[in-house]
C-alpha cells in the first residue's frame, strides 16, 4: 500500500517557443487545463504502475475542485482522505518550450490547509510505504514521517521543490528524491562540501543512513545507499513535456518497491515511466501505465553499479 500526502492542483499549460525572460512578453495560440500537483501526480504513477494507492491532501470549494480529482478516480487512488478547504483549489501555470523544457508558477491554495491528522494512524504499517512533496507545510510532513516511522512504515520524500530537511528527519528517511538544483542546495544549507551536485547522494547517503537519489534529465539519475551506488541511464525519447517526470519517477519507484523490486530494478522502472511521461503533454495524463512501464524496459540501456 502506498500512502500519498501532498498537493492536490489544476495544471494551466502554455506551449511558447521559449521561456519568456524578466519583462518579457510572449504570445501563444492556446491554453489546456489539467489535473496535477506533485502529491495527485505521484499518486496517479504509483496507482497506474500497479500500486494500491490512498492519497490524502485538500482541494477548495470551487470548480477546479472536481477537475484536479477526475483522473485520480480513473487510475483508482483512494480519495477517502482529500478534505475540503475555504481556499481555492491549488493552481499552477507551466509555460512548456518548444524543446519540452519548462518554468512554472504554484498558487498553493487549499494545499497550505493539508494537515497530518488527515491520515489516520490505520494507514500507517510495516507495509505501507509513504510518500511525500513539498508543495504542502513542510511541518505537516515531518509529522507524518516520525508517525510513519513509529509504525514501520518505509518513508519516500521528493525535495521539489527545493527547501531544507532537519537532519532529524533526515534520518527517519529511506528514500530522498532530488533533481541537481536540490541536491546542490541542501547540501549547500547542510554544510555537505560536496563540490558538484552527483556526489551528493553518496555524501547523503553515508551521513543519514538513506538511499538517495539524485535524478539528472536526460542523463538519467544517481542512487547510492545501504544497497550500494547505481547509475541508471534515461529512456531514449525526443521529450515533448517535462513537467511530470519527476513525478512519475518518484510514483513509479514507490510502485515498484512496494511491489518488491529491490532499488536497481525499481529504479530501472522509475527512469522508464519518468521517460515516458515526457513523450505527452500534461502532467498525469503523461503517466503511463505498468504494462508500457513494462513494454519500455528492453529499451533502457543498462545500469550500471558504482563503486
Amino acid at each position: 500500500m502506498i500512502v500519498v500526502f501532498g498537493s492536490i492542483n489544476i495544471d494551466i499549460v502554455i506551449q511558447v517557443d521559449a521561456l519568456p525572460r524578466a519583462g518579457e512578453t510572449v504570445l501563444s495560440s492556446v491554453y489546456n487545463l489539467y489535473p496535477g500537483g506533485k502529491g495527485a501526480n505521484t499518486a496517479v504513477a504509483a496507482a497506474r504502475a500497479g500500486a494500491d494507492t490512498m492519497l490524502f491532501g485538500q482541494v477548495g470549494r470551487d470548480g477546479f475542485a472536481e477537475q484536479s480529482l477526475v483522473m485520480l478516480r480513473e487510475a483508482g487512488v483512494g480519495l477517502d482522505g482529500v478534505d475540503i478547504s475555504d481556499r481555492p483549489t491549488g493552481c499552477a501555470t507551466i509555460w512548456v518550450d518548444s524543446g519540452g523544457e519548462n518554468a512554472i508558477v504554484v498558487a498553493s491554495g487549499a494545499n497550505l490547509d493539508a494537515r497530518s491528522s488527515q491520515v489516520p494512524d490505520a494507514a500507517f504499517g510495516p507495509e505501507t510505504l509513504v510518500a511525500l512533496q513539498m508543495e504542502v507545510p513542510v511541518g505537516e510532513n515531518w509529522a507524518i514521517i516520525e508517525r510513519a516511522k513509529a509504525a514501520g512504515s518505509r518513508v519516500l520524500l521528493n525535495l521539489a521543490p527545493a527547501g531544507m530537511v532537519p537532519e532529524t528527519v533526515l534520518r527517519s528517511v529511506d528514500y530522498l528524491v532530488t533533481n541537481e538544483i536540490e541536491a546542490a542546495m541542501l547540501a549547500g544549507e547542510l554544510g555537505l562540501d560536496a563540490g558538484q551536485p552527483t556526489r551528493v547522494p553518496r555524501l547523503l547517503a553515508q551521513r543519514y543512513g538513506l538511499t538517495c537519489i539524485v535524478t539528472l534529465g536526460g542523463a538519467g539519475a544517481l542512487a547510492f545507499g545501504p544497497q550500494g551506488g547505481f547509475s541508471i541511464p534515461a529512456l531514449p525519447i525526443a521529450p515533448i513535456d517535462t513537467t511530470a517526470a519527476g513525478d512519475a519517477f518518484c510514483g513509479g519507484l514507490a510502485a515498484a518497491l512496494d511491489n518488491g523490486f529491490g532499488l536497481y530494478d525499481s529504479l530501472c522502472r522509475a527512469s522508464a515511466g519518468a521517460g515516458l511521461a515526457c513523450r505527452i503533454e500534461g502532467a498525469q495524463s503523461s503517466l503511463p501505465d505498468h504494462q508500457a512501464i513494462e513494454a519500455s524496459l528492453p529499451d533502457l540501456p543498462e545500469g550500471r553499479r558504482l563503486a
